[in-house]
């Protein structure tokens, strides 16, 4: 229950920010008009989440190497408090569906309830050095389970991040957390996960996930956006 409870919550979102390309001014005087060249692979904008808005990823098992599933996350609803996506695996007819705050911190999916947050979202003004901790508990109602979450996550870098999406500039958020039955503390998982969030498209577009138990690692995978657009 508590690895199921693990993939859960990882989540396939984000928000960044990225720097705008700049033209370097031209040289006086020309020695010919040069018609203006678009920057390659820049992101889209879409700093506020809006209905429709989507990102495509390709979860990879790095354990194995394989490709396991390619995953569509949509924006189906927006409030001043909360964003509520679909959550769609290719070949698979059937949805699921999450809800998030503003800063994409997941607070519900399907028979999970995180109170008051997973707190694997961001905590903007992002800069080098910030980071935060945080507490969860969380409930699965209809398996009459509870567990309890703390970590800490910290911004270690901005780096440039090119996946089959475009170049990103990103924040790089290191989150350490833990998860243990609240009625039996020795029942306990370790993650460590690794999110670089883009601004500009108001996600990530590239997550790694480690778990472990008993010192062991038991999971361990990657996503990386292939694909995203708004409406």
């Amino acid at each position: 229950m508590l690895r199921s409870a693990f993939l859960a919550t990882i989540g396939l979102f984000a928000t960044a920010g990225s720097l705008p390309a700049q033209t370097p001014p031209s040289q006086s005087p020309p020695a010919a008009s040069a018609p203006e060249v678009e920057t390659p692979n820049s992101p889209e904008p879409m700093e506020d989440a809006q209905t429709g808005d989507h990102w495509t990823y390709e979860l990879r098992d790095e354990i194995t190497g394989e490709v396991k599933s390619t995953i569509t996350n949509t924006v189906t609803d927006v409030s001043g408090s909360e964003i509520s996506t679909r959550i769609g695996v290719q070949g698979n007819p059937n949805s699921g569906y999450q809800t998030f705050d503003r800063s994409w911190n997941l607070t519900s999916t399907g028979a999970w309830r995180y109170a008051p947050n997973d707190g694997t979202g961001v905590r903007p003004p992002l800069a080098v050095g910030k980071n935060w901790s945080f507490k969860s508990t969380d409930v699965n109602s209809t398996a009459g389970v509870s567990l309890k979450r703390s970590g800490t996550s910290k911004v270690v870098a901005q780096e440039s991040v090119i996946t089959r999406a475009g170049t990103f500039d990103t924040f790089k958020i290191e989150t350490s957390f833990s998860v243990q039955n609240a009625n039996d503390p020795t029942k306990k998982v370790q993650a460590v996960q690794e999110t670089w969030y883009a601004p500009a498209i108001d996600h990530w577009v590239k997550r790694s996930f480690v778990s472990r138990s008993d010192g062991r690692v038991r999971d361990k995978n990657t996503i990386e956006l292939v694909e995203y657009g708004r409406r």
